[in-house]
């Protein structure tokens, strides 16, 4: 009888008793190399990240570091006022007809530029002209009254009270002034007639530029309808914006020089639409925004600026004459306040310490710490710090060429350093070269070689025994 295990049970239970041994090496083995991986970076890494630190080190200490430098220079430089506004028509009409009728014809079209007096639209004037047909034969009704009644007050005049009564005669003189009376009354009814039948033609009030028509031609119009109409007068046009209070004060002193100039810019506050006066100054502070409202003229003479268009103003309140300017990438700010690093002769860099009068988007005024003749870093401050060897490249150099053109500019100067000191002294440093190549028929024999070498980009020794031709 075999039973549960087969005919031997022995040899199954020693196999479990091999796996179990088996498996227990293996993971003692991994537990034994995962300790040695901990140790050996434990030990090793240390020393891994020194060398780099080490080598950092030596490439900052070593390297010259690339910038782009930019002289500091005499400018006038213009100081504005910013804010935000919204175009609006100097003069805005709603044309309306003032008498009921049909409309018999527009004599206008959409978006056209109209004069003060063109025929917009004709209202059909028959019942008005007839109206007026009326009150002019009235007066003459009343006029051939009146010069019957005056004959008949003369005749009475020359036969004299004993012949004629006196009642008769002064009642046919208030005869005489009741039909003048009614003659005037004739006038202004004649007059009066006359304008409802020139309301019929519907001029423009204004020079501007008409809308979207509001009624069409044959429709019957009443004095109290929305409108035909609006005329918008553009040319010119005005801009009203607003500033902080704070700055009142500033934009008064300017009014009080003279006309302040005034830009309107569109919104991404690049492109320049139109250049305008201001015109006035509110006469209040709106309490709620702390803001003063202004409102500026423009000519817009090429509809650069439309009605209800919101634009970036710029308000001109100042020119700062003849000043140290510099690019704005050059400043840079630091616990100690603003500073520029300034290029030496020596190809170094230091910082200097400078006061900003004033700083734009390009340029910075410095009121103190820049010289007109001093050059200034404004790209590469990555690696820059006081006393820091540099390379100076052009706006466009960057990379291997800025590498390049050090050594040859290195070498140059070490090979020619006596022919500068004798024909460059008095010249600035970007200037050497050329003059170098202006002075070639006097230079050393090594000079030549070296200047020869980095014009034509290709490696060449300068001879070391080259005698100077000085």
């Amino acid at each position: 009888m075999t039973g549960q295990w087969g005919a031997n049970p022995c040899r199954y239970d020693r196999e479990d008793a091999q796996v179990a041994r088996l498996l227990k090496r293996v993971i003692a083995s991994a537990a034994i190399a995962a300790v040695a991986a901990v140790v050996a970076y434990v030990s090793v890494m240390p020393a891994v990240e020194k060398q780099a630190a080490g080598r950092r080190a030596k490439n900052a200490a070593g390297g010259a570091v690339p910038v782009v430098d930019a002289p500091a220079r005499i400018a006038d430089v213009p100081v504005y006022l910013n804010g935000v506004g919204t175009a609006k028509a100097r003069n805005t009409v709603t044309v309306r007809p003032q008498v009921d009728g049909k409309i018999i014809s527009i004599n206008f079209k959409e978006g056209q530029e109209v004069k003060r007096g063109d025929v917009l639209a004709m209202i059909d004037p028959a019942t008005y002209q007839a109206q007026l047909d009326q009150a002019v034969a009235k007066k003459a009704l009343d006029e051939s009254q009146l010069a019957n009644a005056q004959r008949d007050l003369d005749r009475y005049a020359q036969l004299g009270g004993n012949v004629v009564a006196q009642k008769t005669i002064d009642t046919q003189r208030a005869m005489v002034a009741q039909l003048t009376a009614q003659i005037k009354s004739d006038d202004a009814a004649i007059a009066n007639a006359r304008a409802i039948l020139g309301y019929t033609t519907i001029a423009a009030p204004i020079d501007g530029r008409t809308g979207i028509r509001m009624v069409d031609e044959g429709n019957l119009v009443r004095a109290s309808d929305v409108g035909i109409v609006v005329i918008t007068e553009v040319k010119p046009i005005s801009v009203v914006f607003t500033l902080p209070q704070q700055q009142l004060m500033q934009v008064n002193g300017a009014m009080a020089k003279g006309p302040v100039a005034v830009e309107a810019f569109n919104a991404d506050g690049r492109t320049l639409l139109d250049t305008g006066i201001l015109q006035v100054v509110d006469n209040q502070v709106d309490q709620t925004t702390g803001t003063v409202r202004m409102k500026a003229e423009f000519p817009n003479a090429n509809l650069q600026l439309w009605s209800g268009q919101f634009v970036n103003v710029r308000v001109l309140i100042d020119t700062l004459k003849q000043v140290v300017v510099i690019p704005t990438p050059a400043v840079q700010r630091g616990p100690n306040g603003p500073f520029a690093y300034v290029v030496a002769a020596d190809e170094r860099v230091g910082l200097r310490p400078v006061t900003v009068g004033l700083q734009t988007e390009t340029i910075a005024v410095i009121d103190k710490g820049i010289t007109l003749s001093e050059r200034v870093v404004t790209t590469g401050f990555a690696r820059l710090k006081d006393g820091a060897r540099v390379i100076v490249a052009g706006p466009e150099e960057s990379g291997p060429a800025v590498a390049a053109k050090s050594d040859g500019r290195a070498k140059i100067r070490a090979v020619c350093a006596a022919d500068i000191q004798k024909f460059c002294s008095n010249v600035e440093r970007n200037a050497v070269r050329g003059c170098l190549q202006a002075n070639a028929a006097k230079l050393s024999d090594a000079c030549k070689a070296a200047a020869t070498a980095a014009a034509d980009g290709k490696p060449r020794e300068a001879k070391a025994e080259g005698r100077s031709t000085q």
